[in-house]
Parts: C-alpha cells; sequence; structure tokens
C-alpha cells in the first residue's frame, strides 16, 4: 500500500511538510510506502472548464504544461492521500486550490477514481483560519467518495517561521494519531 501527500506550500520544505512527515512515521512503521510531492516553485493554472477530461476519459487533465497530471497520476497509484496546505487569507493555496478542481474534474470525469480512497488534510496556520482552509480540503475528499479519518484534534499544526510547527506538541501529536488512523483504516479496507 502507499499514501501520497502533496504539499500545497509555496515554500518546500516548510511545516507542511514538516507535519506530513510526522503523519508519516506511523504509516511506515505500519508497513505503508509513503511518497511526498511538493507543489513549491510550480505554477499551476485552474481548470478551465473545457471538458475534454469528460471526452478523453483518460485519467488526465488536458492542460499538459504542469504538474497536476503527475499529481493525478500519483493518487491513482495510492490508496491513501494526504494533501497540506498553510493557511493562506483563511483559506488554502491557490496551487492547492486548482490541483483541487483539475484533480477532481478528472476523477469525476473518470468514473469516481478516487472512490473509497483514504484521503486527509493538513494544514499549518500562524494563527487563525486554518478551519476554512482544513474544510476547503475535506470537502474535495467528500466529493469525492473518499473516507476520511479523524484525530485527537483537527489536523493542524501551528507556526510561522520554517520549523516552528516543530515547537506545536499538540499538534505533532494530532499527525502521529492522524498517521495511526490512517494505517488502521487502509489495513481495515484493504484486508486480503
Amino acid at each position: 500500500m502507499k499514501v501520497i501527500a502533496i504539499n500545497g506550500s509555496a515554500r518546500k520544505d516548510g511545516n507542511c511538510a514538516i507535519l506530513l512527515r510526522h503523519a508519516f512515521q506511523p504509516l511506515q512503521s505500519a508497513g505503508i510506502k509513503t511518497d511526498m510531492m511538493q507543489l513549491a516553485g510550480e505554477k499551476i493554472r485552474g481548470c478551465t472548464a473545457c471538458y475534454q477530461c469528460w471526452q478523453r476519459k483518460d485519467g488526465r487533465c488536458a492542460i499538459r504544461d504542469d504538474i497536476v497530471n503527475d499529481c493525478i497520476e500519483q493518487l491513482q497509484l495510492s490508496q491513501g492521500v494526504l494533501l497540506a496546505s498553510p493557511t493562506y487569507f483563511a483559506d488554502i493555496t491557490a496551487e492547492m486550490k486548482a490541483l483541487i478542481d483539475r484533480a477532481g474534474m478528472v476523477a469525476r470525469a473518470n468514473g469516481h477514481m478516487l472512490r473509497r480512497k483514504v484521503g486527509a488534510g493538513v494544514v499549518a496556520v500562524r494563527r487563525g483560519g486554518a478551519m476554512h482552509a482544513f474544510h476547503s480540503i475535506n470537502g474535495f475528499f467528500l466529493i469525492s467518495q473518499m473516507v476520511v479519518p479523524g484525530s485527537t484534534y483537527w489536523n493542524m499544526g501551528i507556526g510561522r517561521e520554517i520549523g516552528d510547527v516543530e515547537r506545536d506538541r499538540e499538534g505533532l501529536e494530532t499527525m502521529s494519531v492522524l498517521g495511526e488512523n490512517m494505517a488502521w483504516l487502509l489495513h481495515q479496507i484493504h484486508k486480503q
């Protein structure tokens, strides 16, 4: 089994990546492969409503000059998905929103290809607005018919500068329990 994490932060290896790596630890201990893609530095445009994905039904977005089709491929190949974003004006980054819109449209056009995968959102926040960002990610999972595990608190870590989330003990504990619950759920769904 595999969990793909997509980090929507503009800062590569920043607080979102740190939180994701904490969630990875129990997944890896449970024998689940983990991988992370980072959107930092990528130019990603939103869905153009061309509906080519509905006509072609090839599991790909018609816009082919960015990282989105690589992300969609990893979403297809993985049983679990972690999407992370910092909080930008009480929401997710524009890159993460563009990825969600395009991947969501492709998934729906191709037989709801994300259906019954396990998905969890992770949010880094300096102070406020994290719940709206968290709901934006969860909205994608729910409309995609994915299964969403919980944790001991909302999946967020508090910190502004890179590494600040390492001092948020409750946030790190939340990531650890999220990873444990995700591993348990994946094993329950994929029992042989």
